[in-house]
């Protein structure tokens, strides 16, 4: 009787043994993981700590190397991001940047800003990092291999992902393609893919959508001044 019940405690002490060193090792296996993925900039627990600007969950460093330029103060741009922010629950602060290089983009190509914008919200939701199955990306849903001589000046495909380059080339084929089908709803269809759908649900989607955006700005513009302090 003594030896069984000796032999059933050093059981029981090897099994509270055992069981303590796997939780041990469980511990420090998790924290290795955690200060390697830390030490890979995979893990970022505070985001706006490195100056990023946060699409919903998603973060992109490339957009605050926008730059903070006329758009920062322009009530327009602040108009049109409020609308745009809400809808496509993007951060404001972001937006006001997007909305200011669309506006640049449109000035220096000379296609209409609202057009611009228009055509991202439908294109990606101002996901600049999206991606379609065919390979289209950014913000614009540029597909790089097809307009290789618009990125050169860029510095190649790689650019796409640049949020000002991905606008002011996207801009580009937009004028591109209203130009050879001769009227803004065929271009439209043709950027979107969608040639020969004699319906041009696309087209009316981001015309719809610029107007929305015409919209947001009339309503600016209805609302009285505010006298100087």
């Amino acid at each position: 009787m003594n030896t069984t019940a000796s032999w059933r405690g050093l059981q029981q002490r090897a099994g509270i043994f055992l069981a303590r060193l796997y939780n041990g090792l469980a511990f420090l296996g998790t924290g290795a993981l955690v200060f390697l993925l830390a030490q890979g900039n995979l893990l970022t627990t505070e985001p706006a700590a490195r100056g990023s600007a946060a699409f919903g969950s998603i973060t992109y460093e490339s957009v605050a190397g926008l730059g903070a330029g006329d758009e920062a103060h322009d009530p327009k741009y602040h108009a049109i991001a409020s609308y745009l922010s809400k809808k496509y629950k993007v951060a404001t602060d972001a937006t006001v940047q997007l909305v200011g290089a669309a506006y640049d983009a449109g000035n220096r190509v000379g296609v209409d800003p609202l057009l611009i914008l228009a055509v991202m919200a439908i294109e990606s939701k101002f996901n600049p990092i999206a991606e379609s199955v065919a390979g289209a990306k950014g913000l614009m849903q540029v597909i790089p291999r097809h307009h290789q001589d618009k990125f050169s000046e860029h510095g190649g495909e790689e650019a796409v992902l640049d949020p000002t380059t991905n606008i002011q080339v996207g801009a580009r084929i937009l004028k591109d393609y209203i130009r050879r089908t001769g009227n803004l709803e065929a271009g439209l269809q043709l950027y979107g893919g969608a040639l020969s759908d004699a319906s041009g649900q696309y087209a009316q989607k981001v015309i719809a959508e610029k107007e929305r955006l015409r919209q947001a700005l009339q309503r600016l513009e209805k609302q009285p001044a505010k006298s100087p302090a």
